[in-house]
C-alpha cells in the first residue's frame, strides 16, 4: 500500500464525555474541508471533485445505506459522487429510480459494470472506460471485490483510490472459506491503494494490527438523518411492549438467538412481540428460522414485516430495537437511525456497536451469542429498571452530536480534498 507523505489526515482521539466504563469510545472529528478562494478574493468555494464508488450494488443494507447517504450529501460539498455497481440488483436499481435531479433526493448516477465471478478482472477494463467518460478523478471502493477492481483500474487509468472498510472481511460471514477468500483479496489489492476509512475505531486498530500506517487510515464514523418521525405511544411497565429487528437476515445478525431470548422470557412471564424487519438472504437459512420458531414455540411471538425502504416509520413502531449481531459489524447504521427516531437500542457489544451505544444510556448491551444475557437486557427495559424516556432523550442527542449524515459526508470529502490536495503538491514539486 502506498504510505502518506505526510500526516495530515485526522486521527483517532478520545472524546471528553465519560461512558459507564468510565472512557467514551473515541471519535474522529471529521477532516475540514479545503477552501480554495476565488480569483476577486470574495469568499471562499470548495474545490470541484468528481468520485466514482464502486460498490456491490447487489443489497440494500447497512453499507449501501452509507453509500446511499453519501451520494445524496457529498453534492452539497461540491464532490459529484457517482456509482459503478458491479453486482447490479436493488441497489442499482433505486439509484436509478432516484435519478430525480431534485437536490438531496438524487443519490448519484448509476453505472452497471456487472462481473460475471468473483475474479473477473475485465470488468476493471470496462471501469476504465467509465472513469475516462466521467472525468472522474478519484475511486472509491466499498467491498473487496470492488477493491481488487479499484487496484487494477487505479494503475491502468492513473487515479488513485480510496477503500471503505464497513467490516472486517476475515470474519464478515459464517463460511470461512469466504472470509478467507474475501480477506486475501483485500489485502493484496490494497497494495496501491491511497487511504483507507474505517466506520469504527475497533476497525482502524483491525487495520493497523494488519499493517498499515496509523497515518494511512481515516476514521469516519457511520451517519444518518436526523428523521425522528412522530411516536403515537409510549410504552409503559406491565404493558406488551413490541422489540424489533431490522436487517438482513443472515446468520451473523443472530435471529436465532433473540429466538432463544424469546423463549426464555417466556419462560420467566416476560413476552414481548418481536416485530422482523427485513428480506432472508437465502431460502435455506429462512428455512432454518422456521424450524426453530416451531421447535421454540414462540410463532405467535412473531409478527414478519419484510423489506422496507422506510426504516424510521417502523422505528416508530417500536418500544425497543434489538440487534444480536454475532460479529462482523463495523458499526450498524440500523443502530444510528434507531437513536435518530429516539427508539432505545439493545445490541450485543460487538465491534463498534459500543462506539455509538453506552451502556444504560442510550441502550444497552449483552454479550454475543448468549441468548440469557439477551433475554436479561430485553426484560431490564420493559420492567422498567431503565427510563425509557431519558433513553430515548439521549440517543437523540448523541445522534446529532456524533452521527449525522452530514458530519459522515463532511469527514470523508476532508479525505478526499486532502489526498488530492497532496497528490497535486507531489505532481508540481
Amino acid at each position: 500500500m502506498q504510505a502518506s507523505t505526510d500526516n495530515a489526515f485526522p486521527t483517532a482521539v478520545p472524546s471528553p464525555v465519560p461512558s459507564i466504563s468510565g472512557m467514551e469510545p473515541s471519535a474522529v472529528a471529521p477532516a475540514a474541508p479545503v477552501a480554495h478562494v476565488t480569483a476577486t478574493g470574495s469568499s471562499p468555494e470548495l474545490r470541484a471533485i468528481r468520485v466514482l464508488h464502486l460498490v456491490n450494488g447487489e443489497h440494500f443494507s447497512g453499507a449501501e445505506r452509507v453509500q446511499s447517504h453519501l451520494g445524496r450529501c457529498l453534492p452539497e460539498l461540491n464532490v459529484t459522487a457517482d456509482f459503478a455497481c458491479v453486482k447490479p440488483g436493488r441497489f442499482a436499481d433505486m439509484l436509478e429510480e432516484r435519478q430525480s435531479g431534485i437536490p438531496g433526493e438524487t443519490w448519484g448516477q448509476c453505472h452497471r459494470v456487472p462481473m460475471r465471478n468473483r475474479l473477473d478482472w475485465t470488468a476493471a477494463k470496462r471501469l476504465c472506460r467509465v472513469i475516462a467518460e466521467g472525468e472522474y478523478e478519484l475511486l472509491h471502493a466499498h467491498t473487496p471485490r470492488t477493491a481488487m477492481l479499484a487496484s487494477m483500474a487505479s494503475r491502468w487509468s492513473g487515479k488513485p483510490w480510496v477503500y471503505h472498510v464497513h467490516s472486517p472481511a476475515g470474519r464478515d460471514c459464517e463460511r470461512a472459506w469466504a472470509n478467507r477468500i474475501n480477506a486475501w483479496i483485500e489485502r493484496r489489492s490494497l497494495n496501491n491503494c491511497s487511504h483507507l476509512i474505517t466506520v469504527s475505531n475497533s476497525l482502524r486498530e483491525d487495520t493497523i494490527q494488519q499493517g498499515f500506517g496509523a497515518d494511512q487510515v481515516t476514521v469516519v464514523h457511520n451517519g444518518v438523518p436526523a428523521i425522528h418521525p412522530p411516536r403515537h405511544s409510549i410504552p409503559s411497565v406491565g404493558s406488551r411492549w413490541t422489540i424489533g429487528m431490522i436487517a438482513l437476515m443472515r446468520p451473523r445478525k443472530g435471529l436465532e438467538v433473540v429466538l432463544d431470548s424469546l423463549a426464555e422470557l417466556r419462560r420467566r412471564g416476560t413476552e414481548v412481540t418481536l416485530r422482523c424487519i427485513g428480506p432472508f438472504e437465502t431460502d435455506d437459512y429462512r428455512q432454518q428460522i422456521d424450524s426453530q420458531i416451531s421447535d421454540l414455540g414462540v410463532g405467535d411471538l412473531i409478527d414478519w414485516v419484510g423489506f422496507t425502504e422506510d426504516v424510521p416509520s417502523e422505528l416508530a413502531r417500536l418500544d425497543a430495537m434489538v440487534l444480536p449481531s454475532l460479529y462482523g459489524e463495523g458499526l450498524p447504521m440500523v443502530v444510528l437511525e434507531a437513536m435518530a427516531a429516539g427508539t432505545p437500542i439493545i445490541a450485543t457489544s460487538v465491534e463498534g456497536t459500543p462506539e455509538a451505544i453506552r451502556h444504560g444510556k442510550e441502550g444497552l448491551l449483552a454479550n454475543p451469542r448468549d441468548p440469557i444475557s439477551l433475554a436479561e437486557q430485553i426484560e431490564a427495559l420493559v420492567t422498567g429498571q431503565y427510563d425509557w424516556q431519558s433513553m430515548s432523550d439521549l440517543a437523540v442527542t448523541r445522534h446529532h452530536q456524533y452521527f449525522s449524515d452530514h458530519t459522515m459526508a463532511n469527514g470523508v470529502a476532508g479525505v478526499y480534498r486532502r489526498l488530492l490536495d497532496t497528490s497535486d503538491a507531489r505532481d508540481e514539486a
